[in-house]
């Protein structure tokens, strides 16, 4: 089958481009209920800290699969996509140029040289990651947004669609309100992009030189599973507080280290670990997804690419 052996033409910058676009797009089209569960997990406590007595929320969410089973059963299965526009128009813009442009940017910094440092591969990460935040954050802070209401009698919706999403973000919260957060998710994908960029492609170098396992897709499954566990445990914090941020409301929190004092405040230092299984079950299978597929599309992309020569 192509692709499943070594490359033997190596990828275009725009082949890796549109290749990470879409094999993140794949990975969230199936992982995307899990990131729904982890982001309502990840908000609960703020929920039940902000309601007035006696108007507090009636659902209360146990675990990734107790979330999915309670979405589902109080809110339809279509609740589980909540967001799921956003979410994609977010991998097509985001993915693409932090996964697409990382190999470029690595070589940028090591001058061509064969040696890859591990400096190189960090500040790579970090670089990708940031302009990636900085060109899709409006998709992401939706993609919160969408995910983080509840769609039931009790609870009005913020938002019934993409688009009214974003013009109501813009009209009540200025456009600087489709920018916020901004701040934590550069910190939380600098962290990201190095801990599963740098961790995969380290796992991924070690596995080709030191055991027989060659550039192929079980070498491409175990780099891309150690990525995503290395990634959630070092920026689970991150992310809790940068989703909380987000969906906040205008004048709850003054900054996002306000947020992050308050959750420890009011809830304690593992509210940062909050939504960490579903953060693991989604990072592990987006990654084993996202990696393989787009190692795949690259070498079909190039053979079809040589094959039209």
């Amino acid at each position: 089958m192509v692709g499943f052996g070594p490359a033997d033409v190596p990828p275009s910058a725009a082949v890796k481009f549109v290749g990470a676009g879409t094999a993140a797009c794949i990975a969230d089209l199936l992982t995307f209920p899990l990131d729904t569960a982890k982001v309502r997990l990840q908000i609960q406590g703020e929920a039940r800290g902000c309601a007035a007595p006696g108007t507090g929320p009636s659902v209360k969410y146990r675990g990734v699969f107790g979330t999915i089973t309670t979405m589902v059963r109080t809110e339809g299965p279509r609740s589980l996509y909540n967001g799921l526009v956003a979410g994609l128009q977010r991998q097509m813009s985001f993915a693409s140029v932090r996964i697409g442009l990382y190999d470029s940017v690595k070589q940028f910094y090591t001058k061509g040289s064969d040696h890859v440092s591990m400096g190189s591969r960090l500040l790579a990460g970090c670089t990708t990651g940031a302009m990636a935040v900085a060109f899709a954050q409006p998709t992401d802070v939706v993609k919160v947004r969408f995910q983080a209401q509840a769609r039931s009698p009790g609870h009005g919706r913020r938002y019934c669609s993409t688009i009214d999403a974003y013009k109501t973000i813009a009209k009540e919260e200025g456009i600087q309100g489709l920018w916020k957060g901004t701040a934590p998710n550069i910190a939380r994908n600098a962290i990201v992009n190095c801990t599963e960029l740098v961790t995969y492609d380290f796992i991924k170098d070690t596995l080709v030189k030191s055991t027989p396992l060659t550039d192929n897709l079980p070498c491409h499954f175990i780099s891309a599973f150690g990525a995503g566990l290395c990634t959630t445990v070092i920026a689970s914090p991150v992310d809790v507080a940068k989703t909380r941020y987000m969906n906040s409301a205008l004048v709850q929190y003054s900054s996002v280290l306000n947020c992050a004092v308050a959750m420890v405040t009011k809830e304690g230092p593992l509210a940062f670990y909050k939504g960490f299984m579903p953060s693991f079950l989604r990072l592990g299978s987006w990654n084993v997804v996202m990696f393989v597929t787009y190692e795949q599309l690259k070498r079909a992309m190039m053979a079809a690419n040589h094959r039209a020569l």
